[in-house]
């Protein structure tokens, strides 16, 4: 599998600075070309670590959920990574070999693996590499009910998720790292996958929140009213009911993270 990472720098004052990025009222598009070293973030308690922090609860548009890309370096990482203890997170690795620590176990991961981490999960992660790693790390404050456990904690890979194809086509699949009918669950993280030419044959209009980063390849989006070209490293933030349908523009396919809110009454 392929997935893309940012490598930050910042661009020759002989660039233009005209991009793709953009922030209405329903979305926005961060281009990959704006992952750059001045925007980065220090997190507590992250040694040799920097974030580009992509999406962050804000009053009047997407509000459930964060997520980061974050780089670390050999010898780097956290002991108290997480300082939230209503916070539930995934974490998916895009390069490099971090040893996550999970209930006493350590774990190497790399690129594909993929962490459900609940809230109050005992969780650190460390880079004994000598080489960078990168991962994102989407996080949600978990929405408890009564008489409904909180699910554990798991670690997997890509490769261990079969795609599972959209009714009628075997264009459009989605790996689905939880069953969609576990209400445990209120969040899910899942890997969207088009081949060349495929598509979403409709505007989708839901109360789902969306971000989208695009893994691998290009896709021509819609994205409210307006019909954005986006490629691998580039990150989508759709708020509720934002309508959305995508192209896969080829010639190999097209791949995004997906995190959407699910399984809950809506707060009155």
């Amino acid at each position: 599998m392929t997935y893309y990472v940012p490598r930050g720098g910042l661009p020759g004052q002989e660039e233009l600075t005209t991009d793709r990025a953009v922030f209405t009222d329903a979305y926005a598009v961060l281009p990959r070309g704006t992952m750059r070293d001045i925007v980065t973030s220090q997190l507590p308690h992250w040694v040799g670590t920097r974030a580009w922090v992509l999406a962050r609860p804000l009053s009047g548009f997407a509000e459930t959920f964060s997520q980061y890309v974050v780089e670390v370096a050999p010898g780097g990482g956290s002991e108290r990574p997480e300082d939230d203890a209503e916070a539930e997170a995934v974490l998916f690795v895009v390069d490099g070999t971090p040893a996550l620590r999970l209930g006493g176990e350590t774990r190497e991961l790399r690129p594909g693996s993929y962490a459900y981490l609940p809230p109050g999960a005992d969780w650190s992660l460390r880079n004994e590499s000598a080489a960078g790693t990168t991962f994102h790390w989407i996080r949600k404050a978990y929405q408890r009910v009564e008489g409904i456990e909180v699910p554990e904690a798991f670690v997997t890979h890509e490769e261990d998720v079969a795609p599972e194809a959209m009714p009628g086509t075997q264009a459009w699949a989605t790996q689905r790292f939880v069953d969609p009918l576990d209400v445990r669950h209120d969040m899910h993280v899942n890997i969207v996958t088009f081949q060349p030419g495929g598509s979403i044959p409709f505007p989708e209009t839901h109360v789902m929140e969306h971000g989208l980063y695009v893994l691998e390849g290009k896709g021509v989006y819609l994205l409210n009213q307006d019909w954005v070209e986006v490629q691998a490293g580039d990150f989508m933030w759709l708020r509720a009911f934002c309508p959305q349908a995508c192209y896969a523009g080829g010639p190999g396919p097209f791949r995004y993270l997906l995190y959407k809110d699910v399984n809950r009454h809506a707060r009155l």
